[in-house]
């Protein structure tokens, strides 16, 4: 784990530009790992490139990736990620995708864009989720480093949809961890080289906010029993400040079979008045 003082860096240049990157910080062997369960993933099921312009019709998309490979279930546990989303979301934050982003050669660049750019809420705003792009290959100029416009995520509007403004790329090594605001304007950059370029992207959102895939349908109940309770959590089962979320007034992790984390704000009030009536109280 980073230090504190590393922590509180990264989280000032995240505040102040809308980014930030870790550089290198995932071991060679995990990348190659990682890399490795992608292209089984992609042979097994048949993937193909996806279907619409937006995605990449170049682009190697695999959603769900928690129930393909157990080592999937690792990357939205990274430490040094996962705390400082955390700090910039809240601590019942949930994970709001996991997919590939496998660009092949010809791959154009996407409109730049921001991602809840769908979301009714005025600009600028605390963030609403935390995109972290998992460099699995060099991300360089020529096979499609996200362009970026630092800062943006403190303008009062997304962009104009595909709009052409200054950008600059964010080139990263592999083994690197990019984060960025969901409100950042940015694009994916295009592929011109003859190589595939591999990355990950883990999406975390506040704990309010619906999730872009469903986790709980569709990862199956026997998978989701198998995941650490921590990542459990992070799909949604758990109950988002003891009232959003419950199911019969339960945490819903008791219906993977273990105890409940948290009880509902009812059940909290009666406690806490019980506690202040003293032992007495009838």
């Amino acid at each position: 784990m980073a230090s504190s003082e590393q922590m509180d860096e990264w989280l000032a240049s995240f505040e102040r530009d809308g980014f930030v990157v870790l550089p290198e910080i995932i071991p060679k062997s995990r990348v190659l790992a990682l890399t490795e369960a992608l292209l089984r993933v992609e042979a097994e099921h048949g993937f193909g490139y996806a279907k619409t312009s937006f995605e990449g019709l170049k682009t190697v998309r695999i959603n769900n990736l928690l129930v393909h490979d157990e080592l999937f279930w690792t990357v939205p546990l990274q430490p040094e990620v996962l705390a400082l989303s955390e700090r910039l979301l809240d601590r019942e934050l949930l994970l709001s995708s996991l997919c590939s982003l496998t660009l092949g050669p010809g791959q154009e660049a996407q409109p730049l864009h921001e991602d809840t750019q769908q979301i009714p809420l005025p600009r600028p705003r605390a963030p609403l989720a935390i995109n972290a792009i998992w460099a699995l290959s060099d991300f360089n100029a020529d096979n499609g480093a996200t362009h970026i416009v630092p800062g943006s995520h403190k303008q009062p509007s997304s962009p104009p949809y595909g709009a052409e403004i200054d950008t600059v790329q964010a080139t990263m090594k592999a083994g690197s961890i990019m984060l960025f605001d969901s409100a950042l304007w940015h694009k994916g950059g295009a592929n011109t080289t003859s190589m595939r370029r591999y990355a990950l992207s883990c999406y975390y959102c506040a704990g309010w906010l619906r999730q872009q895939e469903n986790m709980q349908l569709g990862v199956p109940a026997d998978v989701a029993r198998r995941l650490p309770r921590r990542l459990q959590e992070l799909c949604g089962y758990s109950i988002y400040k003891g009232q959003y979320g419950h199911i019969d007034n339960k945490d819903p992790i008791t219906l993977l079979g273990s105890e409940s984390g948290r009880r509902t704000v009812w059940e909290a009030s009666d406690l806490k008045k019980r506690r202040d009536a003293g032992p007495d109280a009838q």
